[in-house]
C-alpha cells in the first residue's frame, strides 16, 4: 500500500474526490510535496486548517529524519544517514561536480544479493523502500544543501530491480514536470543482473541509464564474487543488455570493480573486451573500496592503468571512476545497512 507522497496526480485526484474536496486541492498538495518539499501537512499554508488536520489524522506523511551528516575532508562529498518512520536507517550520498550536483540514494534497507566486496549486503535484506522514501532522500538533501540536484543514481544500499514496482513509481514522480522534473537522461539505475527485470525495464522504454555490475568476464569468476551469477549466466546478461539497447537506444554502463589479484589481469582485460566488444557500452572501472569485513585489496595503480589501456586499444569506451567520499565510507560498495541497534555508534 503506497502512502500519500507515493501517489501520482491521478491517484491523488481520486483520493480528494473521495474526501469530497475540490480537484485543485489535490494539485496544491502535490506541489507542496514535490516542488516545495514540505516536511509535513502543517507547512501547507494555502490548504484550509480543517483539511490539514484531516490529512494529518487520516494519512501518514513520509518525511525522512536526518540523523547524521558526514562531510569528506578530501572532496566535500556528504554522506547522510536518515531514519525512516519504522526506525530503519538508510544512507545517501551527495556529490558536487562542475556539471551539477548528484545524489546517490538507497532503494532498500539492506540487500539480499550477497556480493562479496560490498558492505551494503552484510546482514541481508530488511525491507524495500517505498517510492516516497526514495524520493525523500533527495528532497531532504536538497533542503539541507540549499542546492538543486541535477543527477540521481540509484546505487546506494539495495538492489533497485529487486524493488521493481516501487522503483518505477519513484522514477515517474522524480521526472514528473509537476515535481522536481529531473530528466530521465540524468538518472542511472544499477543492477547486479536480474535478467527478467532488466528485460521488463527495457520494455518500459525509459531514457534512463542502466548500469550493470559485471565485475568479472567469466561465469566462474563472477560466481565467486556475486551469488546472482548462479542464477543468470553472463551470456544471458549480455543478451539482456543488447535487448535494453534495442528497446531504448541507451547504451549500457558496465561497472567493473577491480580487485587485486582476482579480476585485474591482462587476461581478464582481454576476456572483458571480447565479451562486450559488440555492444554499445561504456565501462566504468572502480578500484575496489576497503570494507572492514572483507580482505579484498585494491589493484595497483599500474595494473588499473594497464587494464584501462588494453580496453581502449580494443575500441572500448572506458573511464576510471573518481571515488568520492571514500574517507567517510561513502564510496561505491561502502554504504551499509544500519539498524536502530547501531544508534550508539551513530551518536559517536
Amino acid at each position: 500500500m503506497w502512502d500519500m507522497k507515493s501517489l501520482n496526480m491521478e491517484e491523488l485526484n481520486r483520493v480528494f474526490a473521495g474526501m469530497g474536496e475540490k480537484p485543485f486541492r489535490a494539485k496544491q498538495l502535490y506541489q507542496w510535496m514535490h516542488q516545495k518539499l514540505a516536511r509535513g501537512f502543517e507547512e501547507m499554508t494555502n490548504l484550509p486548517l480543517s483539511l490539514r488536520e484531516r490529512l494529518t489524522d487520516e494519512f501518514p506523511y513520509t518525511s525522512v529524519k536526518l540523523v547524521r551528516m558526514q562531510e569528506s575532508a578530501i572532496d566535500g562529498t556528504r554522506k547522510y544517514l536518515f531514519e525512516l518512520a519504522d526506525k530503519s536507517l538508510v544512507e545517501s550520498v551527495w556529490m558536487k561536480y562542475k556539471h551539477g550536483n548528484s545524489v546517490c540514494i538507497s532503494s532498500q534497507v539492506g540487500c539480499r544479493m550477497g556480493c562479496a566486496f560490498c558492505a551494503s549486503t552484510i546482514g541481508g535484506l530488511e525491507r524495500s523502500l517505498l517510492p516516497s522514501e526514495m524520493l525523500d532522500q533527495i528532497y531532504a538533501i536538497t533542503l539541507h544543501t540549499g542546492e538543486r540536484v541535477s543527477n540521481v543514481v540509484v546505487m546506494g544500499t539495495g538492489e533497485p530491480l529487486d524493488n521493481y514496482e516501487n522503483l518505477l513509481r519513484f522514477l515517474e514522480l522524480l521526472t514528473d514536470e509537476n515535481g522536481l522534473h529531473i530528466s530521465q537522461r540524468n538518472i542511472t539505475v544499477s543492477t547486479c543482473g536480474l535478467v527478467p527485470e532488466m528485460r521488463r525495464l527495457a520494455d518500459e522504454k525509459l531514457q534512463i541509464t542502466l548500469a550493470l555490475s559485471l565485475h568479472a568476464s567469466t561465469d566462474e569468476k563472477r560466481k565467486k564474487l556475486m551469488p546472482v551469477a548462479n542464477r543468470y549466466a553472463i551470456a544471458e546478461l549480455m543478451e539482456a543488455c543488447a535487448y535494453y539497447f534495442e528497446q531504448t537506444g541507451r547504451r549500457i554502463t558496465f561497472e567493473y570493480a577491480l580487485v587485486g589479484g582476482v579480476n585485474d589481469t591482462p587476461q581478464d582485460a582481454g576476456e572483458l573486451s571480447r565479451l562486450v566488444g559488440k555492444l554499445n557500452c561504456h565501462i566504468n572501472l572502480i578500484p575496489v573500496n576497503p570494507i572492514k569485513e572483507r580482505d579484498f585489496i585494491q589493484s595497483e595503480r599500474e595494473m588499473i592503468l594497464s587494464f584501462k589501456n588494453k580496453l581502449e586499444k580494443n575500441g572500448i569506451n572506458v573511464t576510471i571512476r573518481r571515488e568520492m567520499g571514500r574517507d567517510i565510507d561513502g564510496a561505491c560498495g561502502q554504504l551499509r545497512r544500519r539498524q536502530k541497534a547501531t544508534m550508539q555508534e551513530v551518536a559517536t
